[in-house]
């Protein structure tokens, strides 16, 4: 059954995905893929504060899969980044799509390690 609830919490993070990119590009005045970078970093949070809960047992590992696997798994888009880094580099911009991609590993890193913390 549990499967069934991390199948059903992917479905949920994908709509969630969706949602808030379309918020973000709608006021994303940058040239640069916005909505991207916040969907992933609030993703990494979300997982680090299920991974820490699990860790010290405040959460069961069923709820830690439907959050982590479930709807961290649909609702990030780390494809999508890498996409658009390549995109960047390809039309020439070099340094924005080494910004694109490191500031994503950094901040997603930090965004995970504060969310263990919190957690």
């Amino acid at each position: 059954m549990i499967w069934l609830v991390v199948a059903l919490a992917g479905g949920v993070g994908a709509a969630s995905r969706f949602l808030m990119d379309t918020v973000i590009a709608r006021h994303n005045r940058l040239n640069t893929p916005l909505g991207t970078i916040v969907i992933n970093v609030t993703a990494c949070f979300i997982l680090g504060v299920a991974t820490g809960l699990g860790l010290d047992h405040t959460m069961t590992a069923s709820w830690t899969a439907v959050i982590g696997t479930g709807f961290c798994g649909g609702y990030s888009t780390f494809s999508t980044a890498s996409v658009e880094g390549a995109r960047l580099f390809l039309s020439g911009r070099a340094r924005a799509g080494l910004v694109h991609a490191g500031g994503m590993l950094v901040l997603g890193t930090a965004a995970a390690g504060l969310g263990m913390l919190i957690g």
